[in-house]
């Protein structure tokens, strides 16, 4: 990109791109690695132009409010906060999804969850389905909208992660077909009567060690919620829990398909091994080669 004199501050005025070179230039004096795209990102997201447009009109005149908006999300953005809260959206499995700091923004190794439900129920069948730690609702919806015939079940511990979330269903149509529950992991199934009536329980819980907290990234760290990261000292302490609430719940051969941390699959197959009525099932790894998902099968008939 050719250098561009930076915003004038005594005018009040810019041209797109001296918008866009400034907002560059002060991204990657923040230390954001991905500084010019994420200018770019924010023009368009600003100014609502087609990505072309950014290119093409390079020489267009910005009104005074169109400036000081951009000047404001940069400076969010400077401070490190994620460009999906700026923004208030995040896509996933192709989807759009509304987010918040109430909620964990999806990423996409998440869609292995949905890809690996959908592997195991059909599109024809009629099936019981639950997420638990539902967050934005985002592996819910995905999986509503894949599986039609499919009872879903959401819960999360904070009513302001399940607005949110129901928020996302409705905009995607799907918001009859999902129960929302409020609960803490699988209690919030009690009374429910679902006992051995479930056939996949999926969930993303949280799974980072509380030491690992001060080397995670400033954009998590101080912007995400800490209460959907943190497990506990091991990590994996959610995840054991999940096991031993799930066998109350899952049908014969039923799944419970979880998203694990890098280097918490030895420790999570001797969880299952130590708590009776299941088998593991299979290990999936990432694109980056990175262990990212675990399932683990109800034994019985």
């Amino acid at each position: 990109m050719d250098a561009v004199a930076p915003i004038p501050q005594s005018a009040g005025q810019a041209t797109l791109g001296e918008a866009i070179a400034e907002s560059r230039r002060l991204l990657d004096q923040a230390g954001i690695e991905s500084a010019e795209q994420e200018a770019l990102w924010i023009v368009q997201h600003v100014l609502r132009l087609p990505a072309h447009h950014v290119v093409t009109d390079r020489d267009r005149l910005l009104a005074s409010t169109e400036l000081a908006d951009v000047k404001g999300l940069v400076q969010r953005r400077v401070r490190r906060e994620p460009l999906q809260y700026i923004f208030g959206m995040q896509e996933f499995c192709g989807l759009e999804f509304h987010v918040n700091p109430a909620v964990l923004i999806p990423r996409p190794e998440t869609e292995l969850l949905v890809e690996y439900v959908a592997q195991r129920i059909s599109a024809e069948q009629s099936t019981t389905i639950v997420d638990v730690c539902t967050g934005s609702g985002c592996i819910a919806v995905a999986i509503a909208r894949q599986r039609p015939r499919a009872r879903l079940i959401a819960t999360d511990l904070s009513s302001r992660s399940l607005d949110v979330a129901r928020q996302n269903a409705i905009r995607h149509s799907v918001g009859e077909r999902i129960i929302w529950l409020e609960g803490n992991l699988l209690g919030a199934l009690a009374g429910q009567k679902l006992e051995g009536q479930v056939d996949v329980i999926v969930s993303n819980p949280p799974y980072i060690a509380e030491a690992d907290w001060a080397t995670l990234q400033p954009e998590v760290r101080l912007f995400e919620p800490r209460g959907a990261l943190i497990a506990g000292p091991q990590g994996t302490e959610l995840h054991e829990r999940l096991l031993q609430e799930a066998c109350r719940y899952l049908s014969p051969g039923g799944a419970l398909i979880l998203e694990i941390g890098a280097g918490q699959a030895r420790a999570i197959r001797q969880i299952v091994e130590q708590i009776s009525g299941y088998r593991f099932h299979r290990l999936v790894y990432d694109e980056a080669g990175l262990e990212r998902v675990v399932i683990v099968e109800r034994v019985g008939t």
